[in-house]
């Protein structure tokens, strides 16, 4: 198309009527806009100018009015126990401070006065945000309620001529239906009796059974809150036998259920029934914030009750330290609580249960220092041990004289590894020393670590006891502190960890002067640098486990400079070699099977090398 200037000028003029008319059509709307909101905001402020302000404590009163109608609504024949004054009675014995509330008519929290947590305060546990343990009854027809909902009356303590002494709290209606928790605290105990008879159980149970709830949140009570929170779980004893949750979240029972606590480093929350609960289910989650609550533990239990107008079930609270032989009379398989072994380590239960714990319990009554107490425990072990032990190092001493000659064997066959191996077999026979003898001592150690680890991890009777500069063995001393988390190592620096890395790399460092010298890098290094990787695992650690390893390494640095300088007697090794030198040469089974095997690998070796060329 052929474009003239009359043309251009008419596109021009064309787009600046465009652009004023979208201009001044913009500019009405913003008008219009601005006209519509200032006749809202006038409405708005008239509606508001005839509202009357509402005093927030009038409000609040409406509030607790209407909550208190629904709680009269939902309690039916109990409505007398709907709204009520939280009222505390406090029940002692010569080992704890039981805290009950009228509310719900239960066990609100329960102080050990023999022990305290990290932060000096005395050991309580439950009383957290949440805790409670109720069950429903109906209240009226199509209407139910949670005991815990519902304020008990409240019985004078009685004591009785045995020293044990009873609360009882009771709730009962017009209808001649009640339910009475009945509470029996015995002198030296954690454990409590709690038994339920109820009056009218067919009206007030569904099905004769009592649907329990029990919410747990364990609180802090160790140094570390991360490794407490680590070693706590969940344990029960189901018709199969003893079992926990720790890892799984979740856990439904089909069978009975004897108990089952919560269960921190040192101390359990646990509920018993005496005829078991015939099912149930329970929820637990570690928490991973900053809170000082480990857990939360939610379970379910369905108690089946006789269908009965009459009803009395038996049941037990136990709120106290993971001793051993506490629980082992409280409830069957309730010493398992305390972890001697578990899983894959299953193994050493066996060990802790008939060695070492009955060994550690006879030195700690003999003294009171738990540090002088693992020395002894360390002692024992190393004697017992110590047939075993004592060969193995011997036969280290002898190879330590034989190496000058392997250095030279290395020399003369230079890479031919296969004949340096023949000819080095062949050195040890005629010196009588068994090549893996030393890997005795490091094999015995990998079970009775673990055993201690679980003993010392669990063992409530090493909680807060001192040792040189250890304020608790049950936990990893500190000599340096730092303000921020270090990788690997957390904020502290243990001294009994550098104890037990030095004392581990001393001996690396002997027992590499006994060996012939590496040419593999990897070889070469790795004795070093097991014990570098034990700082880190280590730093974590209850002192008392690397207080044992300290003197348990000590010990074999002074075995072995005693038997190296005292015992062989390196002439008499070297003139038992040109002796056995003379003799017929007889191999055992293995030597032989071992040396056909070499000559075999050797000949494949030879043909190899003869292909290349």
């Amino acid at each position: 198309m052929k474009t003239d200037k009359n043309t251009i000028i008419g596109f021009v003029l064309l787009g600046a009527l465009f652009f004023v008319f979208f201009w001044f059509t913009n500019r009405q709307q913003k008008v219009a806009m601005a006209e519509q909101q200032r006749i809202k905001d006038s409405i708005e402020l008239v509606e508001k100018s005839k509202i009357i302000p509402v005093d927030p404590a009038v409000a609040k009163a409406d509030s607790l009015r209407v909550d208190s109608l629904n709680k009269l609504n939902i309690s039916g024949d109990f409505a007398g126990a709907a709204n009520g004054t939280e009222q505390l009675t406090v029940v002692e014995n010569e080992v704890m401070k039981v805290t009950f509330t009228n509310k719900g008519g239960q066990v609100k929290q329960v102080q050990l006065k023999n022990y305290t947590s990290y932060d000096k305060k005395p050991v309580v546990l439950g009383g957290a945000t949440g805790d409670e343990l109720t069950y429903t009854i109906n209240t009226a027809q199509n209407h139910v309620s949670d005991v815990a909902k519902l304020y008990f009356s409240t019985a004078p303590v009685v004591k009785n001529a045995d020293g044990s002494q009873t609360v009882n709290f009771t709730l009962a209606n017009a209808s001649g239906q009640s339910v009475i928790h009945s509470f029996i605290i015995r002198s030296n105990d954690y454990m409590i009796d709690w038994n339920v008879n109820m009056r009218g159980a067919d009206k007030l149970l569904t099905s004769n059974t009592m649907n329990i709830q029990w919410y747990m949140s364990p609180q802090r009570h160790e140094g570390s809150l991360d490794y407490e929170r680590q070693l706590s779980n969940v344990c029960f004893n189901e018709e199969d036998g003893f079992d926990y949750i720790s890892s799984k979240t979740e856990r439904t029972f089909d069978k009975k259920v004897k108990w089952l606590g919560a269960v921190q480093q040192f101390f359990n929350t646990t509920l018993i029934a005496k005829n078991g609960f015939n099912s149930g289910s329970v929820k637990w989650g570690r928490k991973t914030d900053s809170s000082s609550t480990l857990s939360n533990v939610v379970s379910t239990f369905q108690y089946k009750a006789p269908a009965s107008a009459e009803l009395s079930a038996p049941f037990q609270l136990y709120f106290g330290p993971n001793d051993y032989q506490m629980l082992k009379k409280a409830a069957p398989e309730m010493d398992k609580i305390v972890n001697l072994g578990r899983d894959v380590y299953s193994f050493v239960r066996p060990i802790n249960k008939f060695i070492i714990m009955p060994v550690f319990n006879f030195f700690a009554s003999l003294m009171s220092n738990f540090g002088w107490v693992i020395l002894l425990l360390t002692l024992f072990i190393r004697l017992v041990t110590s047939p075993l032990t004592y060969t193995s190092y011997l036969s280290g001493a002898k190879m330590k004289v034989l190496r000058p000659e392997l250095d030279e064997l290395k020399k003369k066959l230079g890479g031919d590894q296969q004949a340096f191996a023949m000819e080095q077999m062949k050195l040890f026979r005629e010196a009588g020393v068994n090549p893996l003898g030393g890997c005795i001592p490091a094999l015995l150690q990998i079970p009775i670590f673990f055993a201690l680890y679980s003993f010392f991890n669990s063992n409530i009777a090493l909680r807060g006891q001192s040792f040189l500069w250890s304020n608790d063995l049950s936990a990893y001393d500190s000599i340096v502190h730092f303000s921020f988390n270090v990788w690997g190592l957390g904020n502290h620096l243990s001294l009994f960890t550098i104890t037990a890395v030095l004392t581990s790399f001393l001996i690396s460092i002997y027992n590499m002067s006994m060996t012939p010298t590496q040419d593999n890098p990897a070889m070469k290094y790795m004795p070093y640098i097991f014990p570098f990787v034990l700082f880190f695992v280590f730093n974590k650690l209850p002192s008392a486990l690397t207080w044992y390893y300290t003197v348990s390494n000590l010990i074999t640095l002074g075995l072995q400079f005693v038997i190296q300088h005292y015992i062989i007697d390196h002439n008499k090794i070297l003139a038992k070699m040109d002796e056995n030198r003379k003799k017929p040469k007889a191999k055992s089974k293995w030597q032989e099977k071992y040396s056909d095997m070499m000559d075999q690998q050797k000949k494949l070796q030879d043909m190899k090398n003869k292909t290349k060329k």
